[in-house]
Order: structure tokens, then sequence, then C-alpha cells
């Protein structure tokens, strides 16, 4: 169950309240009485840590360039794979 921030606008008084996402929103103030009080909007509190999430997926610099890097298996006067008619640039040989 998420955690609510709430503060009475009347006087000044906050309060966490562990509520279910269905439960109705509180209004009375348990400080004062008056229906004046806010839920807070506030920041998460959780974060997605561990492998599969994109923050940690491409943070180093060595993937990236592995794969930019590698040395070309042919040279530039191999002749075409037989079928392929696609001249000696070709990669799919």
């Amino acid at each position: 169950m998420p955690i609510y921030a709430y503060k009475c606008e009347s006087c000044g008084a906050a309060k966490d309240v562990l509520q279910k996402i269905s439960d109705a929103a509180l209004s009375d103030c348990p400080a004062c009485g008056k229906p004046t009080f806010r839920k807070q909007v506030t920041a998460a509190g959780f974060q997605l840590k561990g492998n599969g999430w994109y923050a940690t997926d491409f943070r180093g610099a060595a993937s990236g360039a592995a794969a930019t890097s590698a040395p070309a298996t042919e040279s530039a006067s191999a002749a075409p794979a037989a079928g392929h008619g696609c001249g000696s640039d070709c990669s799919c040989a």
C-alpha cells in the first residue's frame, strides 16, 4: 500500500498516511478538525535497479566501441559469393 503525505491548510499539521489506492482521500485534519486536510504531491519512493532497466543497459562505453571497432574479415578484392551479383563490397557472403 502506498504512503500518502497530507498537510492541513489551516493549522499546518502534516501527517503520512498508509492507504489503499482505492480509499477516499482524507479531508478532516486530525489536529484542528477543519476540513482543510489536503494530499500533497511527493516524489516516488522507489528506484528501478538491476539488469534489464534502460538506465543500466547502455551505461558503459565498451559496449558501443566493441561493435564499431570490429575488424573486417573480407578484403576489398574478394570475389562475390556465388549467386550474389552485388560486387566486392558485399557483406552478405
